[in-house]
């Protein structure tokens, strides 16, 4: 397979647009004085808010399938000759220019010490659990002293995406570290221009936040940076990696087929993408078609990738670890933490101990995914779950943790929230597949409440066009299906928690599924914190 070198495009800055003061850090080359030209954004206005409307500000407003590769050249988007009919979208593009132009090099990037993480369902928790076994391992030896974690999309926060230590990035330090690169890419400093060369029209959103997470763990000096992709691996903004540690791929299932499809082995190559010469290859394992695909992925790296069973030297009972998915998970994260530090750890402290797997089980947490918030009478089970394979996954595990509680002989109300707004899949199969996956587990539902992505309760009540037509269509669907509760649409999130509460009030108790989208259990479980 023929690849370009991604760091060596003739389009690169002068020393003479690095903006912030000369550091010479662990990681990176020493950076260079300020731009002499005037930028938009005044220096009093360079705070928390200003940076994040940048960032989302550059969102693309539909994301492109295959036929986009005619925007990027050969030059600059890695290509296999020998898969003619894989698609995906080049999110690679320009990377390393815009990192060039940062300051950073190919180097820098290689001396983060990265675990790469692929998948689709089950990569955030596994990243989270990486993160909290070294974490753990570094609290006990040392090393290492500094995680970094990057993940998207955020929960309830943008600086959720960009961890020390598992902290958030402090508002302050995003702030500081975005318009450090804000000021060397001029092409920041104007609305995203579609005509112009594709170096010339900077970053969008997504290629954005690599850009940032990259350039704050090189200068905050971190000893692991866990990467997590966005939605691919091969042609994803985070593969600018050359020489990553260790890579791991979970659960793989039929997601942003658009891009990476048709089929669910077109999806394991591109994932696979991730691969490279002298990096641990892992994977949980996979559907034997997968695994030839993995196989032949690493052989092109000369790499063999191992296939991870359920690790022994997890707790036998964690409520952590349910449902078992998470056992699966947790044993990928425990194969890429020991695979991490047998290649980069003092030989003093290069192996986790019993005490280090179980506090790292124990202290983990990944908000929104399999999550349980009790409130009185009232439990609420949320999962982030988004695609068909995530979908079933948290209908069977609403029905079996539903099951572990106790109410003393009384029968619990039992409620689903759902909201899914998505141009590139079908939200209202989603839905389908959801009653399916309830009447397989026997779970009836008593209520269920169809909502938006609206935060705010306007008080007139008013939906958008896409409201009215969405929820009747989920309307339809659900009265169409097998499954059982009476329905109801409610306009706004607020609204839909509030009707839950109402109904909740009236029972001896109740259990409230909230699913379908990040962007409903956030603000959802924002609200419930509150």
């Amino acid at each position: 397979m023929q690849r370009v070198q991604l760091w060596s495009h003739p389009y690169l800055f002068s020393c003479s647009t690095f903006p912030w003061l000369a550091v010479q850090g662990r990681h990176s080359r020493a950076y260079c004085s300020a731009a002499q030209s005037p930028l938009p954004v005044r220096m009093e206005s360079r705070n928390y808010e200003a940076a994040i409307n940048i960032i989302e500000g550059r969102k693309r407003i539909r994301r492109p399938n295959a036929a986009s590769l005619h925007d990027a050249t050969d030059e600059q988007v890695p290509k296999s000759s020998g898969t003619p009919d894989l698609r995906g979208t080049p999110s690679i593009a320009g990377m390393s220019n815009w990192l060039q132009a940062i300051g950073h090099s190919a180097e820098d990037i290689n001396n983060l010490n990265v675990i790469h993480v692929a998948g689709t369902k089950g990569k955030g928790s596994t990243c989270a659990f990486i993160e909290s076994f070294l974490r753990t391992h570094g609290a006990r030896t040392g090393y290492p002293r500094k995680t970094g974690l990057y993940t998207s999309p955020h929960l309830m926060a943008p600086e959720e995406r960009i961890r020390i230590n598992m902290q958030p990035l402090e508002r302050r330090l995003l702030a500081r570290y975005f318009f450090e690169v804000y000021d060397s890419l001029p092409q920041l400093h104007s609305d995203y221009d579609p005509s112009k060369e594709l170096i010339q029209r900077g970053p969008r959103t997504l290629q954005l936040w690599a850009l940032l997470a990259f350039h704050v763990f090189i200068r905050e000096g971190v000893d692991v940076a866990i990467i997590e992709t966005h939605h691919g691996g091969e042609y994803d903004a985070t593969n600018i990696i050359q020489k990553p540690m260790v890579t791991a791929i979970t659960a793989l299932g039929m997601d942003h087929i658009a891009q990476l499809g048709p089929t669910i082995e077109n999806i394991a190559w591109h994932k696979s993408g991730i691969f490279k010469r002298g990096a641990v290859a892992l994977s949980a394992r996979q559907d034997q078609s997968l695994e030839e695909v993995l196989q032949k992925r690493s052989a092109e790296h000369d790499q063999v990738v191992k296939f991870v069973d359920e690790d022994e030297r997890l707790p036998k009972v964690a409520l952590k670890l349910e449902p078992k998915v998470q056992r699966k998970n947790a044993s990928l994260a425990l194969a890429a933490a020991d695979a991490f530090l047998h290649k980069t750890a003092p030989q003093r402290c290069s192996d986790l101990s019993p005490a280090d797997v179980e506090t790292g089980v124990a202290q983990w947490t990944w908000p929104g995914r399999f999550q349980v918030v009790t409130q009185e009478r009232s439990t609420w089970f949320l999962d982030a779950a988004h695609n068909d394979m995530s979908i079933a996954l948290a209908a069977e595990w609403f029905a079996e943790a539903g099951k572990k509680i106790d109410y003393r002989g009384a029968e619990p109300l039992r409620i689903l929230i759902f909201a899914h707004i998505n141009e590139l899949r079908d939200a209202e199969q989603l839905l389908d597949n959801l009653a399916h996956a309830l009447f397989k587990h026997e779970v009836r539902m008593d209520h269920v409440i169809f909502t938006t992505y609206e935060e705010q309760d306007e008080r007139d009540g008013h939906a958008g066009d896409w409201s009215v037509a969405g929820l009747a269509a989920f309307s339809k669907v659900w009265k169409n299906s097998k499954a059982s509760g009476r329905v109801t649409e409610a306009v706004n999130i607020p609204r839909a928690l509030s009707y839950a509460r109402d109904l909740a009030a009236k029972g001896p108790a109740a259990q409230i599924l909230i699913t379908g989208s990040q962007h409903l259990v956030g603000p959802s479980l924002r609200i419930l914190q509150s």
